[in-house]
């Protein structure tokens, strides 16, 4: 398979394996051609600048092993690609693996780190493990995280474990636990908010997430672990897994994430940065999945992060 590098500012010829059969052409090139917006797929499709076996093809045609596909020139500029990974990087990858088998790649994904390449980010965790690991033919996220947010991340080395993976999460099958901080203190069990959440565009261009009647229904369980005078360190049982669910559904309540500079409150984060909060107090702490091919229930855990302990420390000490 061509690799995602400057070739893919020339026509490219791509040769499909068995592990990537059986994908929509829409959706294969939306993956191998990251940052490239859907319209402009589309529209090559539909202009026949998309070619499979030297044939047009509509953009529902599901990929077949030996297919070679024309993929034409999508982006319009190389200034942003990279096809290098810095040491420091890649230490630091190798560094928070905690498991790798046949299936599977599960990191604990730092904080201040990328999932994916996007604005203003060139290179993202996923494009640098593919420079890395040039001996694994296919990487795919089965979710994200946040940037700031660290903790377990699940990777897919094949396309059946990506769609099984994939399959868990929309029925609910992966348990998923996170560790926050929140603004407030209580004692009076565990909260359990479920409101509708919408991606909103805010007029500056900020992309921001509402709750709304009209938005996807979202379910999050709060947890107390731990009460300090003017925060809450809690556990949280994440249903659904909509963009930024647990840091709008914890505002909602009146109890925002500490360290988060979007949905939270400046006043609280300022006091938290004293205690030597850098970043946001949000961390991916327990996964507990059915193993894509054996089959078996496996419970990955990414301890918390020396400078998130560092914190609680610092407000058990105010105690």
């Amino acid at each position: 398979m061509a690799s995602n590098d400057k070739k893919s500012y020339s026509v490219q010829f791509v040769d499909i394996s068995a592990a990537q059969a059986g994908q929509r052409i829409d959706n294969f090139l939306l993956t191998l051609e990251k940052g490239v917006p859907k319209s402009r797929i589309y529209r090559a499709i539909r202009k026949g600048e998309v070619r499979v076996n030297k044939g047009r093809i509509k953009q529902t045609y599901k990929i077949q092993a030996g297919d070679t596909i024309r993929v034409p020139p999508l982006h319009t500029s190389e200034k942003n690609t990279i096809d290098t990974v810095s040491d420091r990087f890649k230490q630091q990858i190798n560094e928070c693996i905690l498991l790798e088998d046949d299936a599977l790649l599960v990191l604990n994904k730092p904080a201040g780190v990328a999932v994916h390449a996007g604005s203003g980010i060139p290179q993202g965790l996923v494009e640098a493990l593919r420079i890395i690991r040039t001996d694994l033919p296919y990487l795919e996220l089965v979710h994200r995280l946040d940037r700031d947010t660290s903790g377990c991340l699940l990777i897919a080395k094949s396309r059946d474990a990506l769609l099984k993976m994939q399959q868990q999460m929309k029925d609910h099958e992966i348990d998923k636990r996170y560790l926050t901080l929140l603004k407030g203190a209580w004692r009076s069990g565990e909260r359990l908010i479920e409101q509708p959440l919408m991606k909103n565009s805010m007029s500056s261009g900020e992309r921001m997430v509402i709750v709304d009647p009209e938005g996807k229904y979202s379910k999050t369980i709060f947890k107390p672990i731990e009460s300090f005078a003017q925060a809450q360190f809690t556990e949280v049982i994440l249903f659904t897994g909509r963009t930024h669910q647990i840091r709008v559904h914890s505002a909602y309540m009146g109890n925002p994430v500490a360290g988060d500079d979007k949905y939270g409150q400046r006043n609280f984060n300022r006091d938290m940065k004293k205690l030597g909060l850098k970043r946001m107090f949000l961390h991916a702490w327990k996964l507990t999945i059915t193993h894509p091919i054996t089959n078996q229930k496996i419970k990955l855990e990414a301890s918390l992060p020396t400078q998130l302990e560092n914190v609680l420390t610092k407000l058990r000490g105010q105690s």
